[in-house]
Formats: C-alpha cells, sequence, structure tokens
C-alpha cells in the first residue's frame, strides 16, 4: 500500500524569474497574478495540487529584492524569508544561464536543515541547449541541493519531474484540503489581486508600483457576485492617468478584471471600480496593515 504524503513547499527567487506562472500551472488554475514586470506578487499565495498519492501545498512569494527600501518592501522581502521557516521543501527558482548577485543574496536566505530543490526556468528559451549542461555544473556548486529540475513553467514542461523530485521529501500525512481546492485565498482576497494584475499589464512602468486594490464591497445575490473595487494611488496625478482619458483607461482594467472574475468564480460578476489618492501608502504602517501586508 503506498504511504500517502502531504506537504508544503515554498517557491523562492528574485523578482521576475516566473514563480507565480509555475505556480498556476502546477494547480491548474490562476491563484498568482502574473505580468512581466518585475515584483508582481506582494502577498504569499497558497496554491494547492492533490493528487492519488500527494498533496502538495505551494506557497508563493514576493521576489527578494534590494533596489526599493519603503515599508512594503521589507514586508515583502520578510515574506519571503518567514516563508522559508515553517515548510518541508524549499524550491529556489532561477533563469537558464542566468545567475547573478541578485540570486546569491537569495541563497544566503536559503535553509541548510531541510531540502532546497533548484529549479531552473525558461529552458524554452534557451537558443543553444548545449549551454545548459556546464550552467547545471556550476550550479550544483553554489549549494548542496536536493535536486536540480530544468523547466519551462510557462510551458508546463518537467513539471512532473518536478513533482517526482519534491514527493519523496513530503512527510506521510492524510490530505489537510479538499481534493477539489486550489488555494486558502479568498474570492474577495483574488477579486482584489486581479485588479491589481490588470494595472501591471495595462498601465505604463512606473504607476503599478504606487497602486495597490481594497475591496469595499463583495456581496454575493443569487449567482451574481457585485464588487465595489477601490485602486489606491500616492498622487492625484496617478490618479488622473489610472482612469484615462474620458475614463477609457479604467473601463479598460474593470472589464479586463471582471472577465477574469468571472471565469475564476465561474459565475457572473458586477465589478464596479473607482480611484482614490492615499499620498505614501507604501510607507503608511496602517494603511499597509488594511492591505493585508503587515
Amino acid at each position: 500500500m503506498t504511504t500517502y504524503r502531504t506537504g508544503t513547499i515554498t517557491i523562492v527567487g528574485r523578482p521576475n524569474v516566473g514563480k507565480s506562472t509555475l505556480l498556476n500551472h502546477l494547480v491548474g488554475q490562476k491563484v498568482s497574478i502574473t505580468s512581466k514586470k518585475a515584483q508582481t506578487t506582494r502577498h504569499r499565495i497558497t496554491g494547492i495540487l492533490t493528487d492519488a498519492q500527494s498533496q502538495f501545498i505551494f506557497v508563493d512569494t514576493p521576489g527578494f529584492q534590494t533596489q526599493h527600501i519603503n515599508r512594503l518592501n521589507k514586508a515583502m522581502n520578510r515574506t519571503v524569508t518567514q516563508s522559508m521557516l515553517d515548510v518541508d521543501v524549499v524550491i529556489f527558482m532561477i533563469e537558464a544561464v542566468r545567475f547573478d548577485e541578485r540570486d546569491k543574496l537569495v541563497v544566503k536566505l536559503l535553509p541548510a536543515d531541510r531540502p532546497v530543490i533548484l529549479v531552473i526556468n525558461k529552458v524554452d528559451r534557451l537558443a543553444d541547449k548545449s549551454r545548459l549542461l556546464p550552467f547545471l555544473e556550476k550550479m550544483s556548486k553554489e549549494f548542496s541541493f536536493a535536486a536540480i529540475v530544468p523547466v519551462s513553467a510557462e510551458k508546463g514542461t518537467q513539471l512532473a519531474e518536478l513533482m517526482g523530485a519534491i514527493r519523496p521529501y513530503l512527510p506521510e500525512s492524510p490530505p489537510l484540503y479538499g481534493e477539489d481546492e486550489v488555494t486558502d485565498r479568498s474570492e474577495r482576497f483574488i477579486a482584489a489581486e486581479l485588479v491589481r494584475e490588470k494595472l501591471f499589464r495595462l498601465m505604463g512602468e512606473e504607476i503599478p508600483y504606487s497602486t495597490s486594490v481594497a475591496i469595499d464591497q463583495f456581496t454575493t445575490e443569487g449567482g451574481l457576485r457585485k464588487i465595489h473595487a477601490a485602486i489606491i494611488v500616492d498622487k492625484a496625478n496617478q490618479k488622473a492617468i489610472v482612469i484615462g482619458k474620458n475614463g477609457e483607461k479604467l473601463k479598460e482594467i474593470a472589464t479586463q478584471a471582471r472577465k477574469d472574475m468571472e471565469k475564476s468564480f465561474g459565475g457572473k460578476v458586477y465589478l464596479e471600480v473607482w480611484v482614490k489618492v492615499k499620498s505614501g501608502w507604501a510607507d503608511d504602517a496602517r494603511a499597509l496593515k488594511s492591505l493585508g501586508y503587515e
């Protein structure tokens, strides 16, 4: 008789290496928002994958970084370090043939008392595949990894091999979640994140980093979810940019977010979005707490 295993696996790495894409592909549903901009993820997000032998409880984390030093970024870095304390396995994720000072900072945080699996992402983008083997050999000397698995999180290649590498390190335990559950986050939280994702995808380079999203109202009437969301910006001129000419940009953000919500929640959504100015929110302890960052 096969022993059932259940355990937690945290995914860490510098910004923009593909942690959220990996999590979403593993659980088969968007539970962590993504964009091409670094530092899209700000919260600890849990994704659950259940099969006949095991339940994998994956924890996505913000990218560890040192460029910005406001209170928000300190809280995000703290989330990364704390996420490695109470888990069974750590996935350290880097990009194929790219290992720089930002990655080395994360290596210094890796725990010595639990298995760390190195996941080398974006191997599909490597034009010269012969560069991969020397890179694997180089990385094996950087840390005592329990396994090294090259993957493409975007295309879903080698993910079965990754799960096979993780499984032996999970403790023997019955599942903690139902087999249909894919996250422990509420629909209210996911709604806010989906609006914030559109800010990262549809706005210019700087604006998304000065914004956050609060759900002021979330009610369900029959099969209809009514959601009122506030986009928080730092300055009045940012409010004008997010709204756009004749309100077109805000309408686009709301429309795309609503469509994703309906897909995620499996039902109709009425979404109303407006913009509020709250100067200095990213350095304000009370504001950060109300937005779930501290």
